[in-house]
């Protein structure tokens, strides 16, 4: 899943940066963190596992990978991040993004400086509100491309999740609620 699903299944402040700072944290540099982000970062590993085995995804990456390959599930990530934007009301939305933001800030000065660029790009441009609309996909997308090693920029991938958004969106709405369920089942093995 991408970052708003991250967020948003994280049941408190230091769960949530854990579960968004986890792709910048190496196994060994764990215990430098506080057992609340170390409960996120262990979140976000699960989520990711179970996203990455489910059959509706497996079968949603089959609309982007023959245009991208292998990655097609972070193409299918922020592709759904689109849709459980739009599930929130736009005042909802805002207000869980500068919550998030927010909570993020109060960590910043330990995080390291890789991880604070990045985080400070992702709220300077509103990532996670900006997920809502069409052309916030798009520029995640773009994004992507760029970051991408062995992609060419000028893919249309962007028109692909235009023609197949509805077809998308099922798989989100028959896949969302179990990865919920299951981020709920591992919230409550931390025994908190």
């Amino acid at each position: 899943m991408n970052f708003l699903a991250h967020s948003y299944l994280s049941y408190t402040l230091e769960e949530r940066l854990g579960n968004l700072i986890a792709d910048f944290v190496k196994n060994r540099d764990r215990e430098r963190y506080s057992l609340g982000i170390r409960h996120g970062i262990q979140l976000h590993r699960e989520i990711d596992n179970f996203t990455d085995m489910h059959p509706k995804v497996l079968e949603a990456k089959r609309i982007f990978s023959p245009l991208v390959g292998l990655y097609a599930g972070a193409f299918i990530d922020i592709s759904f991040d689109y849709f459980l934007a739009n599930l929130f009301s736009e005042k909802d939305l805002l207000h869980f993004t500068e919550d998030t933001y927010r909570s993020v800030g109060d960590y910043m000065a330990m995080l390291p400086q890789k991880t604070q660029f990045f985080l400070s790009s992702m709220q300077r441009d509103n990532w996670l509100y900006n997920y809502r609309t069409d052309f916030g996909i798009k520029m995640s997308f773009q994004h992507l491309l760029k970051k991408a090693k062995y992609l060419e920029n000028h893919l249309s991938v962007f028109d692909v999740f235009l023609e197949n958004k509805p077809k998308l969106q099922i798989f989100f709405a028959d896949f969302f609620p179990e990865l919920e369920n299951k981020a709920q089942t591992v919230h409550a093995a931390f025994g908190l």
